[in-house]
C-alpha cells in the first residue's frame, strides 16, 4: 500500500488552524496573506506563488512589497522607538513574557508549518520554535544583570536567511524588543513567512513594536539597511550580500551583525574512536546540512583514511531521506527521517552543478546515495530532494574548494602533516565553527589554537549554542558586533564598555569561547 500524508499535517488542515489562530494576518477574502506594518496587517504587495519543497505544491503568497511602501513600514517602525524605549523595563518584560505565553498553545502548528514551508522534518521544526521560546524566555529571566544602565539603539533591522525562522529570527527580535528596541524585520524569501506572520501577529497584539514585510533583498535592501532611520542591521546570509551590506555599512556608523557562511571543517588526526565518530557523522546530517554550522569538510590524517571510509559509509547508507509528512495509516506517527528536501528545486540543481564542477575539475566521487521510492508518494514531485553524496581530492579549482554547498555534499581532503591539517581547516579564511578529533588532547588543544573558527570542539561537534553562550566568527564569516547570551543584549544597545566582535580596525574577541 502507498504512504499517505498524515491527517495530522495535511496542509489545508494547518491552514484552517492558522486562519483561527491569527485571522488579522490575511486579506480580508481570506486568500492571501498581508504585511505588518504602521501598527497593523495591511499591503498585499504583489503576491508571488511560493512553492513547498515537500512536494512542490504552491501553498501561499508572499505579499512582496516595493521599495516605496516598505520605506513607509520602516518610517512607522522608527516612529515608535522612543515610546517604546521610554517604557519601563518591568512592563517590557511583561509583554514579552505574555507573548511566550500566548505563543506556547501554537508550538505544534508552527513546527508542522516549518515542514511545508521549509521542509523541515517535525522534529527539527518543533525545535526551533522550542528553542526560540525557551531562549528568550532566559533573557526574560536575566534581562536586569545584563541591560545594567544600557540603552536601546533605536530601530533594529533583522534580513535573515530561512533555515531557523523562529530560533534565529524571531528569538533575536524579541530579544531586541526586550531591550527596548522598536524592531523591523524581512520575512525569508525562501520560506518561513507564514510562521513567521503567526508569531508576529501574537507579538503585536502584546504590545511589542514590531514589523514585518516581505519583499526582495534586491528591492528593500537600501531601506532596510542604508536608511538612516536604521540604527542597527543583523543579517544571517551568504557571504556574497553580506559583503555588499558591509561595504554599504562602512561609511556609517550604524551597529550591525553580519554572520556570513564559511566551510566549517572537522580535522581528524591520530584518532580512534570511530562509533563515536559515526554518531557524530549522522548528527551532522540534521536537516540536510542546510545549517550556518554544518561541517561539510573532513580533513583525515592519510593513514585514517581507510577507517574513516568504512565507518562514513556505514552510516551515511544508513540514513533515510524523504518525505517528512507520509506515514502508512493515519494514527502513524510521523516519520524518523534523516531530513527531507533542500530548500527548493534551485537549490537543489545548484547542489548538482557543485558536485558535477567538482568531478570535471578531478575529485574522486566516494558515495552517491539513491533515493528510496517507499518514503514518498507514488509520482510525487522530488525536484528539492537530494541524497547525500560525498568526494575525495577535491582540487583547488574546483567552486565547491573554497565554498559551503549548504546542502548535502561532503568533501574529503587527505594531509600527511598537523600543518597540512590546519591549512586545509582554514581555507575559507574563517569559519563559525570547527572541530578536531584526536586520541592525543595535548594535540587537539594546541591546534585548535592554530584553527580560525569562532568555537572549536575537541571530539565533538559545535553548535550555535543557546542563552549564556556567545555566538559569532572569525575571518570572512563574521562582519560586526558578535552575540549570543549578554553580548546579543549589548550589540543592541549603547553603554560605557566597548563592544566585542569582528570589526575592520579591531578583533575583540570575549574570554574563553
Amino acid at each position: 500500500m502507498p504512504k499517505i500524508v498524515s491527517p495530522q499535517v495535511e496542509f489545508d488542515h494547518l491552514l484552517a488552524q492558522t486562519k483561527t489562530a491569527a485571522p488579522e494576518i490575511f486579506a480580508p477574502d481570506g486568500t492571501g496573506y498581508l504585511n505588518l506594518m504602521e501598527g497593523r496587517w495591511q499591503e498585499p504587495g504583489k503576491p508571488r506563488d511560493f512553492v513547498s519543497p515537500i512536494d512542490g505544491s504552491i501553498i501561499g503568497r508572499l505579499p512582496m512589497l516595493d521599495e516605496t511602501t516598505a520605506l513607509r513600514a520602516v518610517q512607522a517602525a522608527k516612529a515608535e522607538a522612543a515610546a517604546w524605549a521610554n517604557t519601563d523595563l518591568d512592563e517590557r518584560k511583561r509583554r514579552v513574557q505574555d507573548c511566550l505565553t500566548q505563543l506556547q498553545p501554537h508550538v505544534e502548528l508552527v513546527g508542522k508549518l516549518l515542514m511545508w514551508e521549509i521542509g523541515k522534518t517535525y522534529k527539527l521544526g518543533f525545535t526551533d520554535i522550542d528553542r526560540a521560546i525557551d531562549g528568550v524566555q532566559w533573557y526574560v529571566d536575566n534581562i536586569e544583570s545584563m541591560l545594567g544602565k544600557r540603552t536601546p539603539l533605536g530601530l533594529v533591522s533583522n534580513i535573515a536567511s530561512w533555515n531557523y525562522p523562529m530560533s534565529v529570527l524571531l528569538h533575536a527580535v524579541l530579544v531586541q524588543a526586550l531591550c527596548g528596541n522598536a524592531v523591523i524585520a524581512k520575512t525569508p524569501t525562501d520560506g518561513g513567512f507564514i510562521s513567521l506572520s503567526l508569531t508576529f501577529a501574537i507579538a503585536r497584539r502584546c504590545g511589542l513594536p514590531v514589523t514585518l514585510v516581505s519583499g526582495s533583498g534586491g528591492e528593500l535592501s537600501d531601506v532596510l539597511v542604508k536608511h538612516a532611520a536604521i540604527d542597527c542591521l543583523s543579517f544571517v546570509g551568504g557571504r556574497k550580500n553580506a559583503r555588499n551590506i558591509s561595504d554599504a555599512l562602512s561609511t556609517t556608523d550604524k551597529r550591525y551583525m553580519l554572520e556570513m557562511e564559511g566551510v566549517n571543517t572537522y580535522g581528524i588526526w591520530d584518532y580512534s574512536d570511530w562509533d563515536a565518530m559515526a554518531q557524530q557523522l549522522k548528527k551532522g546530517y540534521d536537516y540536510g546540512k542546510q545549517r550556518c554550522t554544518a561541517y561539510v569538510r573532513f580533513v583525515v590524517e592519510r593513514r585514517l583514511f581507510p577507517q574513516f571510509l568504512e565507518t562514513y559509509w556505514n552510516t551515511v547508507r544508513d540514513l533515510k531521506i524523504g518525505n517528512p509528512t507520509l506515514v502508512d495509516a493515519p494514527d502513524d506517527a510521523l516519520p524518523n527521517l534523516a531530513f527531507g528536501p533542500v530548500i527548493n528545486a534551485q537549490q537543489a540543481q545548484d547542489l548538482d552543478r557543485l558536485y558535477q564542477d567538482a568531478l570535471k575539475t578531478g575529485a574522486t566521487p566516494i558515495y552517491e546515495g539513491q533515493l528510496d521510492d517507499a518514503l514518498f508518494l507514488p509520482g510525487q514531485d522530488r525536484s528539492a530532494y537530494r541524497a547525500p553524496r560525498a568526494l575525495v581530492n577535491l582540487p583547488r579549482q574546483s567552486e565547491l574548494y573554497f565554498k559551503e554547498p549548504f546542502g548535502p555534499i561532503d568533501s574529503i581532503v587527505l594531509v600527511d602533516r598537523v600543518e597540512e591539517l590546519v591549512g586545509e581547516m582554514n581555507i575559507s579564511n574563517g569559519a563559525l565553527v570547527a572541530a578536531i578529533a584526536s586520541d592525543d588532547a595535548k594535540l587537539a588543544a594546541r591546534t585548535a589554537k592554530e584553527v580560525r573558527a569562532f568555537k572549536v570542539g575537541l571530539n565533538q561537534l559545535r553548535s550555535r549554542g543557546d542563552r549564556a553562550e556567545v555566538f559569532g566568527g572569525l575571518g570572512e564569516s563574521w562582519k560586526g558586533a558578535f552575540v549570543g547570551g549578554a553580548l546579543l543584549v549589548e550589540a543592541v544597545t549603547e553603554g560605557d564598555k566597548p563592544i566585542l566582535g569582528n570589526f575592520e580596525d579591531a578583533i575583540r574577541l570575549p574570554e574563553n569561547i
